[in-house]
């Protein structure tokens, strides 16, 4: 019997008022996706609708997720919409599953339009925890301010999507799959393949993987623990650091891609990798790392434990660049950090004389920025660190950069960060979030406490807590003007700066599922004293921070859900 060419249907719907998406996309519980009637449907239309028909007519277009809960149902009827959009080929991961570095990585690769990541981060994963979608553009990286709000705006007037109902795609067969559609001259191609080998790859172009070599299984190597908490990166830390670079099998650990993540968020910091922070604890490994869910995060830890922030991981990568050969040949061109984010990065771009950029937080900031020519380097606050190979943050691109360092230095974690506070100072620094919160009460919150640091008599106010005192020398809310559009970003975070350059920032999370997630950031240079505890040294500016947004009393909390 001849194959009947597959059937496209167009499918009344009703728009929804709440898929704005976010920083990093649409996220919402997964029963959301599950039980409101077209719920996914009418967003994935709303991307496909937001690409121009010539665009997308015949098209390449990515697609892959972390492998979280709903990740294969979701793919299921992203083919089927894709095919009815007028997209000629999908190139998917196998199983469905690609990590984030991997998916920018591909998207350029191919010349994609661009791709879709079905990720919520670190987010709990299973039945009853997160999913998220979001949409990456031509040059890899996620979709700028006017795209998002495009896909919005369509997203609330949606009256129909395509559909193309009959089409099953198989996620676990590498290779070409083509299918006939009424009315398209040229099949519809769904290609299976293996995401880790594009990507390592694109590593082995960055990195001296000779020298890696030697110093993970070389006479005098060194010995480390990788977590990878069931996320999607697994199957790269395996090939990649066990396979390719000679680590024992059993340092890597976590690296089978789960549903639900084993039943804990993938989220690397010292609250949620604590199974990775304890083996290191005896000395038996000299470097270590975990990974968030979709791979492009991660946490740095030396010997017995030493934890790395973000923000001096960033700064010691920069200090340290030319470690790296990629940029041996390609030169620094900027760097940059999100403003949240301490100012570490700030004393080594002035000690180099390298410009650097201070942007709200979302990569895709730093994207447009490194499209321009304008970037290299950057890393935020919240264990996202990457480079302009491609437009992502990426966990195992960090790792492999300290691993350089290491090689080159022949020192441990622990020696090179102190090293690093004793040419520079120290910025210590901690995050406090409120999960969960009412959202009405965190946005009360924020705005009496707008108009409180926005009076004029607020700057010069004098704050004392035992015997530290802090004057204010500026406040604000951040707004950030980008060199290379002009485009202005507003209300992206209130700045508290006092004179000795300490700051206190207040911002609401733009990732949660549900509720409100309100985070106080403090950040605190030390130029001498510089081996202390940074929960003592900061101390008093937690008590100025939450005395003047009386957030515990605001929000009937008695602490935060999270110190990092």
């Amino acid at each position: 019997m001849e194959n009947v060419p597959l059937q496209v249907l167009t499918v009344p719907t009703a728009p929804y008022p709440d898929q704005r998406p976010g920083t990093s996309g649409l996220r919402k519980k997964v029963y959301v996706f599950q039980s409101k009637r077209n719920y996914l449907h009418n967003f994935i239309q709303s991307i496909f609708s937001s690409i121009d028909l010539p665009d997308r007519q015949g098209a390449t277009l990515v697609v892959g997720g972390d492998g979280r809960f709903f990740n294969r149902p979701a793919i299921g009827v992203i083919v089927q919409m894709a095919a009815a959009n007028g997209i000629g080929r999908l190139i998917i991961g196998h199983h469905g599953i690609m990590a984030t570095p991997a998916v920018s990585c591909v998207i350029r690769k191919y010349k994609a339009i661009g791709g879709i990541i079905l990720t919520a981060s670190h987010n709990p994963g299973g039945p009853s925890g997160d999913f998220g979608i979001k949409f990456n553009t031509a040059a890899g990286g996620p979709a700028k301010e006017e795209v998002t709000s495009k896909i919005y705006q369509i997203s609330r007037t949606i009256e129909e999507f395509a559909i193309c109902p009959g089409l099953c795609v198989d996620l676990k067969t590498l290779g070409k799959q083509a299918f006939d559609l009424e009315n398209k001259f040229k099949p519809f191609t769904v290609e299976i393949v293996d995401p880790v080998e594009s990507y390592a790859n694109l590593l082995r172009n960055i990195f001296d993987f000779a020298a890696l070599k030697e110093l993970l299984s070389g006479e005098n190597h060194i010995s480390i623990r990788l977590d990878a908490m069931h996320g999607a990166l697994g199957p790269y830390v395996k090939r990649i650091l066990c396979e390719e670079l000679g680590c024992p099998a059993n340092s890597a650990i976590n690296c089978v891609p789960l549903e639900d993540f084993g039943g804990q968020p993938p989220d690397p910091n010292l609250m949620y990798a604590a199974d990775l922070v304890d083996s290191m604890r005896d000395g038996q490994y000299d470097f270590g790392a975990a990974f968030d869910g979709d791979g492009d995060r991660s946490m740095i830890l030396g010997k017995h434990g030493f934890f790395v922030t973000p923000s001096d991981s960033v700064a010691v990568i920069a200090d340290n660049i030319f470690c790296i050969p990629y940029f041996q040949h390609t030169g620094v061109r900027g760097f940059a950090r999100s403003m949240p984010t301490s100012t570490a990065l700030d004393r080594v771009a002035k000690a180099t004389k390298i410009e650097l950029h201070e942007t709200p937080t979302g990569w895709r900031f730093f994207g447009n920025l490194m499209d321009a020519g304008k970037l290299s380097l950057c890393g935020e606050e919240n264990f996202g660190t990457g480079g302009d190979h491609i437009r992502e943050k990426d966990g195992l691109w960090a790792v492999l950069a300290w691993l350089s360092i290491i090689a080159t230095r022949r020192q441990s974690v622990e020696d090179i960060l102190k090293e690093h506070w004793l040419k520079y100072g120290r910025n210590y620094f901690t995050r406090y979030d409120y999960e969960n919160v009412d959202i009405d009460a965190a946005c009360d919150m924020m705005e009496d406490l707008e108009i409180l640091i926005s009076d004029k008599s607020f700057v010069k106010q004098r704050f004392a807590v035992e015997d530290k005192i802090y004057q204010v020398e500026k406040a604000d809310n951040f707004e950030y003007t980008d060199p290379v559009d002009s485009t202005i970003t507003r209300n992206q975070g209130l700045r508290i700066i006092f004179s000795d350059g300490s700051r206190i920032i207040y911002r609401l999370g733009g990732t949660a599922a549900e509720g409100a997630t309100v985070r106080i950031y403090i950040d605190s240079y030390e130029r001498k004293l510089i081996f202390e505890d940074t929960q003592v040294v900061l101390a008093p500016l937690a008590t100025i921070a939450l005395k003047i947004s009386q957030l515990h009393h605001r929000t009937s909390r008695n602490g935060p859900s999270l110190i990092t």
